[in-house]
């Protein structure tokens, strides 16, 4: 199986070439990525924990799902793939703001991402994807914004950028 590529883009949100995911995260080079946020008919956003096996931030809480686009594919497109493949379940999606964000990992990585929020409901419960996905939940937007400033550490550091800038665009 080859690696997966991702799209890296300027500033502008234009292309600009291809790379290995893990090549790109080794350089800390600017690529476009999405993060999903789904919520129900009681406002509460369904948050994932990372499987324990991930290359990095293994079993923090995060978003719904956040991946990369592929060539070609849409940001919702890409959202809706994902959703499925890490949570099991397709909802319509709609984007929301985007923004540029850089984080370096301990284990020598940089997430450096310009990144589309896109958001959706659901009211059921996932099937979740083990390989991706250690666990889920949902909860009150007050409640993640409470949890995050008591326990910062066990979220992912993207989540915490979107959740802190954007946290009034966040809901439906």
């Amino acid at each position: 199986m080859t690696e997966e590529k991702v799209v890296l883009v300027n500033d502008n949100d234009e292309q600009i070439g291809l790379m290995p995911k893990m090549e790109a995260h080794e350089k800390g080079l600017l690529h476009r990525a999405f993060s999903v946020f789904v919520f129900n008919d009681r406002n509460e956003l369904m948050l994932q924990q990372r499987a324990m096996h991930k290359y990095h931030s293994p079993g923090l809480w995060t978003n719904t799902c956040c991946s990369h686009q592929r060539e070609g594919e849409t940001n919702v497109e890409a959202g809706i793939r994902r959703l499925q493949e890490e949570m099991g379940f397709t909802t319509t999606l709609d984007e929301t703001i985007s923004f540029i964000y850089k984080a370096p990992f301990d284990n020598g990585l940089t997430e450096h991402e310009y990144d589309h929020v896109l958001v959706g409901k659901f009211e059921d419960k996932p099937a979740i994807n083990p390989q991706e996905v250690e666990d889920w939940k949902w909860m009150k937007l007050e409640d993640v914004k409470n949890d995050i400033e008591n326990n910062p550490t066990l979220y992912t550091v993207w989540f915490k950028i979107i959740f802190d800038k954007f946290y009034n665009h966040l809901s439906l």
